[in-house]
This record gives C-alpha cells, sequence and structure tokens, in this order.
C-alpha cells in the first residue's frame, strides 16, 4: 500500500465574509502527481497556502505523517523543508546570486554546513540546467531561468513533497516549456507533486491524479483519464471544452 504523506480533512477557509475553501478532503501519497485545476478564483491557491501554513485554515486538518500541523507547536520553517513550494512569482532574494539562494534555506533551517549547501545546491542546479549561472543575480536572468532557479532550491532542501502555485503562469509563452520540462523530469524520477496550473496538457499528461475546483469546493477527481475524457459533472464539462480544439 502505498505510503500516505498529507491527508487534508474538512478544511475550510474565509476572508471576512467571502467563503474561499469549503469541507475539501483529499490524500497525497508517495510518489503521486496531482494536478489541481478550475477557474481563477476557485481556491486553488489559497489551499496550496494552507497546506504550507501560509495562509492559516479556518477549520479542518493537515495531516503530515499522521501529525495535524494545525496544531500549536507545529515548526512551520522544518515542515515546509519537507513540503516545499514553488511560487508563480518565483520569490528570489534578489540580493543574493542564484548559488546563494538556493543555500540559503539548507543553511538557516537543515543547518548545513556552507560546503555541503554548496554542493547540494549544485547538483540541483545542474539538473535544472542552471548552473553556468551560479554567480548571477535575479535580475539578470529570464523569468523561464528564475523559475528553474526556485525550483533547484526547493529540491535542495530534500523535500517530500513538492508544490507548485501556477509556475508557468508569469512565464513568457516561450519560457513555459522550459519550465514544464523540468517538471516532467521530476515526476518521472518520482517526486511527490501537488501542481495548481491551467497548463491542461501538463495535468493530463503528466498527472496521476487531477482535482477540479470550482467556487471552493472540490467538484470532481480522478485518474486524468477520466476527469479529462469522460467527466461526469457538467460543470467540469463546461470547464475543460474551453481548452478544446
Amino acid at each position: 500500500m502505498a505510503e500516505r504523506i498529507l491527508q487534508i480533512n474538512h478544511l475550510s477557509k474565509s476572508f471576512g465574509k467571502n467563503t474561499v475553501l469549503r469541507d475539501i478532503d483529499f490524500h497525497v501519497n508517495k510518489g503521486d502527481v496531482i494536478s489541481i485545476i478550475g477557474a481563477s478564483g476557485s481556491g486553488k491557491s489559497t489551499l496550496l497556502r494552507c497546506i504550507n501554513l501560509l495562509e492559516t485554515a479556518d477549520s479542518g486538518e493537515i495531516l503530515y505523517h499522521g501529525k495535524n500541523v494545525l496544531e500549536r507547536g507545529t515548526n512551520a520553517a522544518a515542515y515546509r523543508a519537507h513540503v516545499g513550494m514553488v511560487f508563480q512569482s518565483f520569490n528570489l532574494f534578489n540580493n543574493m546570486t542564484v548559488l546563494e539562494n538556493c543555500m540559503a534555506g539548507q543553511i538557516r533551517v537543515l543547518k548545513r554546513s556552507k560546503d555541503d549547501a554548496r554542493s547540494h545546491a549544485m547538483a540541483y542546479l545542474e539538473r535544472v540546467g542552471m548552473a553556468p549561472y551560479v554567480n548571477a543575480r535575479p535580475r539578470q536572468i529570464s523569468g523561464g531561468q528564475k523559475q528553474r532557479v526556485a525550483i533547484a532550491r526547493a529540491m535542495a532542501m530534500d523535500p517530500e513533497v513538492l508544490l507548485f502555485d501556477e509556475p508557468t503562469s508569469a512565464l513568457d509563452p516561450e519560457m513555459v516549456g522550459e519550465v514544464l520540462n523540468v517538471m516532467r523530469d521530476l515526476a518521472s524520477s518520482g517526486m511527490t507533486m501537488l501542481v495548481v496550473t491551467h497548463e491542461m496538457a501538463f495535468a493530463r499528461d503528466i498527472s496521476s491524479h487531477v482535482v477540479y475546483m470550482s467556487n471552493g469546493v472540490i467538484c470532481e477527481e480522478g485518474p486524468p483519464s477520466q476527469v479529462f475524457g469522460n467527466p461526469t459533472k457538467q460543470e467540469t464539462k463546461d470547464f475543460l471544452a474551453r481548452f478544446r480544439e
């Protein structure tokens, strides 16, 4: 039986009177690649931010290996080292080089030595094709390159799960492919991934499971062949019709 890493139970979140997430339930097993799709404003990014503890859910549970991380006493930084996140806006430190960006978290959170952090960072920068740019600062590289550095930085923390919040939405169209190729490589290597995306071909071809959200609830979920090939809800059919030829 697959090892369960995350279990989301009855998760709800409101901003004032606006309920963004309603009674969300799903789980993430080791090796899963789960794509979360849906229209803008459906709660996808808020769900990811709650899972990463960047937003505080109003009710429900987020179990990491059976322990509820919403309870008091959770070390958020240590948890995020295991459940890493890649943002649409990269969130790189502009005053650091590419290499320093990939070393900082390892040194501060994982307490690695500089030498260990450097060798670990270099391994992942090479993997995403960014080793030639280790001395560049974020302003000197393209958006696609920034996102590849952000992925390398997250991977250098040796996470169990990587959360991707619309990682290609801030990129020029010609740069989307280079980031998706890195993500495909991670998925094929067995990395556990939870991806909020508008890239329907990626969700259809790479995912092991697809979650369609609408108005803060999970409207439909299942294997890509079912959600894309034979959706049961009219709402899912209408949403996907926009992306079909």
